[in-house]
This record gives C-alpha cells, structure tokens and sequence, in this order.
C-alpha cells in the first residue's frame, strides 16, 4: 500500500493533489483545518470537498482536522504511517500578503516553523520518500520591478530583446529586495527544503509558483485574484484594482497541469529541484485583459474602482521561465490556456 501524505489537502493545490493519487490507486493521508478561510473571514468550500471525498475515496483517504503547527500530533501520524509514505505534497500555508503584514508572528509560524517539524518528521520516519513543497515567486521579492518595463494600453511588458522576455528563470536574485513577510516565510520555508536536500540527502522539490488557479479555488481579495474576480465579474459587482492601473501581468496556470509536474518528479526525481513553475509567456494576462476577455466571452459590463497604491512587495510584472524543468521533463506542458482557465472557473461559478 502506497500513500500520498497532503497537508492543506482541502485547499486548492491539496485537494487536486488528493484526487489525483485517489483516483490513481494510491491511499491518502490529509491534514487540513480550513485555517484560510477563518483567517481572511472568506466562505469555503472545504466542507463540500470533505463530503466529496468521503462519497468516492472514504476507504482510502483519512482526514486529520488540525492546525500543522500541531508538532505532536504531526510527528505523530507521519511516524503512524512511515512504513508506507512514499510522497509528502506540502501545500498548507498563510498564502496572504495582506494578512501577513497585520500578522507576521503568526504567518511565519505556519510557513516556517511548521514546514521545519514536517520535515524533521520526515527525515526521522519516512527519509526515502519524495517531498514536494508549494513555495512562490514571492521569494524573489520585487527586483523584478526594477527590469526595464514599458507601459502599454493593457499592460505592462518587456521588449522583445530583452533577457527575461519569456520569463523570469531560477536564476534571478532573491536578495536586495521587498519580499512582504509572507514572501519571507515562504522562502525560509523554501532553503529549509533545499538544505534537507543538501545536507541530509533527502529527496525534495522546490516548486516556485505565481498565480495557480481552478474551479475548486474560493478566491478572495488578499488571495486567489482570478477566481475572486471572476466571481466579482459573474455578479455585475464593483472590482478593486489594486495598483498599477490594472496592468500588472501574471502568467496564470491551472492546478491540473501543476499536480501533472509533481508527479512528473515523484516517478523521476532529479538531482536539480528548484523549479519555476507558472503558465509562461503564452498565459500571461493583465488584469484589464481578464476583464475584456469577460466582456467579449460573457458580455459582463465589469466597474472597477483604482486603488493606486499598490501591494508592498508586489508584482508589476511576472511570467515564469519554465525552460529548466522542461528540459528535465520535456513532455509536460501546461495544457490550459488563460482563455480556457477563465472559461473553467466562470462556468463553475455559483
């Protein structure tokens, strides 16, 4: 018997993951306590998933409702199922930027200091497993503001000539920059993965991601952009743009093609394992391009207020460079395209 261990198994990337192995054979142990949701003081839908499971996978996926800074009872239950772990999906987080400034003590505990314990757990019981850790392109901070970036009628962008053109790639500096001090967990979190590698000889993946997305997400304002606007759009109620006039540029991917590339490391894990990880160049939307696609696509007239100052931290511009984990997997691709996304969750909107 093979199991998958997913923290943050309801959320968007964890419940993915969970289905995935589910329906593939593999038995599931999930942690998830719908901090998110609690935390920003958004719906969820994490009791309908829950229920989803129980009706399809009950004789194969175990549900453990407790916070992962619960260092006892998650040493506890890695030690309980070591024997059969053969993959840990470390997805539960504080994904908020807001939220993390008003609570950085807090924040860092779960990014940080949680991630920690499971990895030690990890190395103590179950050291010939794949572990696979959700990071952001957070970590580079805000250089990426500083490249040379023209202002356009919808966007933001480089010039053709210029280096990062199709995208920002794992060389880029993380140092000499503003993070926010989510951006600082998730990347404390990040070295801490990589140095298991390193210094333990631990099999880990480092899976650098900017905006992932599907119809399982419940988005909010301070995170899950995409799906919150959207949600914001289907209603005819007012949007916020917070920011650089809408014309911030993200390059957005759907979960599925995500989870394709965990398991794509999970059956053939490599000695190099950091990786961006986003939609590339060809998926790469404005958020004023988003609301035209919606006014074409479904004739949704979207109002928008300006709210000029943006984010600290954030970015104007981001497209993953994905050449490096295609040269090492080279027939995964992300197979949604932005228009097929935004079709996906606004047909799956209540």
């Amino acid at each position: 018997m093979s199991i998958v261990f997913i923290t943050g198994s309801l959320g968007l990337i964890g419940f993915e993951s969970t289905v995935y192995y589910l329906k593939n054979g593999y038995h599931v142990v999930g942690v998830d306590n719908d901090f998110r949701a609690k935390a920003l003081k958004i719906s969820s839908n994490y009791n309908q998933k829950y229920m989803y499971l129980q009706k399809h996978f009950s004789s194969r996926y175990i549900h453990n409702n407790f916070d992962i800074r619960n260092t006892i009872k998650l040493d506890s239950l890695i030690k309980k199922h070591s024997n059969n772990v053969t993959l840990i999906i470390h997805t539960a987080a504080q994904t908020s930027h807001d939220w993390s400034k008003e609570h950085p003590l807090i924040d860092y505990s779960i990014n940080a200091f949680a991630t920690i314990h499971l990895l030690e757990a990890y190395r103590k019981y179950a050291p010939k497993a794949i572990f696979i850790f959700t990071s952001t392109n957070k970590v580079y901070g805000n250089l990426v503001n500083s490249l040379p970036l023209k202002e356009h009628k919808t966007r933001y962008d480089l010039s053709k000539d210029n280096q990062y053109y199709y995208g920002i790639d794992e060389k880029m500096s993380l140092d000499q920059s503003t993070h926010s001090i989510f951006g600082v967990s998730k990347l404390s979190a990040d070295l801490l993965v990589q140095e298991y590698s390193r210094y333990y000889g631990l099999k880990t993946c480092i899976f650098r991601l900017g905006v992932v997305t599907g119809p399982s997400q419940a988005g909010s304002i301070q995170q899950g952009f995409l799906s919150y606007l959207l949600g914001k759009a289907k209603k005819d109620k007012c949007i916020p743009i917070i920011g650089y006039k809408g014309k911030q540029v993200r390059d957005v991917i759907h979960v599925k093609d995500v989870v394709q590339a965990f398991d794509y490391f999970y059956k053939a894990p490599t000695k190099t394992n950091v990786f961006n990880l986003g939609g590339g160049r060809k998926n790469s939307v404005s958020l004023l391009e988003i609301l035209e696609k919606m006014t074409q696509s479904y004739g949704n007239k979207v109002k928008t207020i300006n709210i000029a100052t943006p984010r600290q931290g954030d970015h104007k511009w981001w497209i993953s460079d994905t050449n490096l984990f295609r040269r090492h997997y080279p027939t995964w691709e992300a197979t949604y395209s932005s228009d097929e996304i935004i079709k996906d969750i606004y047909e799956h909107l209540i």
